[in-house]
């Protein structure tokens, strides 16, 4: 589900938050599904569940899950989603990517250049 380069760039937290918040958006995790326990993720990834709780509470503060004592972690039942014209437009870039072998950083490095010279154009609706 979740893979993190402990030498990358980005904190450890931030990878498990952005690539359980892409699952999330892409439905690839569907409402109301329940995430691995902060413990069994932390086992998972070789990282402390301190990490991983920062995650879990990085996408609770935006409304993606709820955490309850007990119940677990779950995806709430109306996260907030992106339009399917857009999850349309990324599954081509990524099948598009893929068939031409280009990478996945090399892929969001060409979308941020185009946003970038867009001027950021509409980044005062986006979550980042």
């Amino acid at each position: 589900m979740v893979a993190i380069d402990l030498g990358g760039a980005a904190p450890p937290s931030e990878q498990i938050y952005q690539q359980l918040r892409g699952l999330i958006l892409s439905g690839r995790i569907a409402a109301g599904e329940r995430l691995p326990t902060v413990r069994q993720l932390a086992r998972d990834l070789g990282v402390a569940p301190g990490t991983v709780a920062r995650a879990y509470k990085q996408l609770e503060l935006e409304s993606y899950v709820q955490t309850r004592a007990r119940g677990g972690t779950t995806v709430l039942t109306s996260p907030q989603s992106l339009p399917a014209e857009v999850l349309k437009a990324a599954r081509a870039l990524h099948d598009a990517a893929v068939r031409h072998g280009t990478s996945l950083d090399d892929s969001i490095a060409t979308l941020t250049g185009i946003w970038d010279s867009d001027g950021g154009a509409n980044d005062a609706t986006s979550s980042n």
